[in-house]
């Protein structure tokens, strides 16, 4: 199957490589062999899959939301990653599609397209100031907000101007409502997210105590990335079974 030939052509966007291996290992994403090593593709059905990562934060993530839309004809896009809670309504490893995603810098709504039969409820906010002061996080909470990210306003944004359908399946990794994961922490991840491996190991041997938390994090985010890859692609199963 060519593009030309696929019933639809659905873009996936992950911030992280991390978030974005669950997707390749689960629907066998391959090179596109189009000369931009990002780009992976499958066929999923009578659709078309291609997805790649964006990086952390909201330029990085609107710069590859404009690429992938430049690149070829795009039906629907999804976002797929992690994000962290707030409130007492959601867990570590509980899925979240939002009703609604709010750039907090901006104060912008955009409303998602529901995608499957995943019921969308609470309201996520974007913000590159992460983490967010914490009487702030109690604010968005009494405002409805169950989630903060780094990426997924700006995706909005780029698809409501270009007029692309787009949903988000994010999955929380830790607590943004507890002051756990400080800069500090986020300091100890490069711009694609992957670890610095230099600055986790000056971290670990000047922190010590705080290796459990560490520890926490990772089984956190790696419960969480499996969650938003499964939920998304149980969503594209409904629309698109193989």
């Amino acid at each position: 199957m060519t593009m030309s030939q696929a019933e639809a052509r659905i873009a996936i966007l992950a911030p992280m490589r991390s978030e974005l291996r669950p997707l390749v290992r689960l629907l066998s994403l391959k090179a596109t062999g189009s000369g931009d090593g990002s780009l992976l593709w499958c066929t999923f059905g009578p659709a078309e899959i291609v997805a790649t990562t964006t990086g952390i934060g909201t330029l990085a993530a609107s710069s590859k939301a404009e690429m992938v839309l430049d690149a070829s004809p795009i039906d629907y896009l999804i976002v797929v990653g992690i994000a962290g809670g707030s409130g007492p309504s959601v867990e570590i490893g509980d899925l979240v599609v939002p009703e609604i995603v709010i750039d907090l810098s901006t104060r912008t709504e955009y409303k998602p397209s529901i995608l499957g039969s995943t019921e969308a409820k609470g309201k996520l906010v974007t913000s590159d100031e992460v983490p967010i002061d914490l009487a702030e996080v109690a604010r968005l909470e009494r405002q409805g907000v169950i989630a903060v990210d780094m990426e997924t306003a700006a995706i909005a944004a780029v698809c409501e101007r270009r007029r692309c359908p787009w949903s988000a399946f994010r999955a929380i990794s830790d607590r943004a409502d507890d002051g756990s994961t400080d800069a500090a922490v986020f300091g100890l991840a490069g711009p694609d997210g992957e670890a610095n491996l230099p600055a986790v190991i000056r971290f670990v041997l000047t922190n010590p105590k705080r290796i459990p938390q560490l520890a926490r994090l990772a089984r956190g985010s790696s419960l969480a990335v499996n969650v938003a890859a499964s939920a998304a692609i149980g969503a594209l199963r409904e629309m698109y079974s193989p």
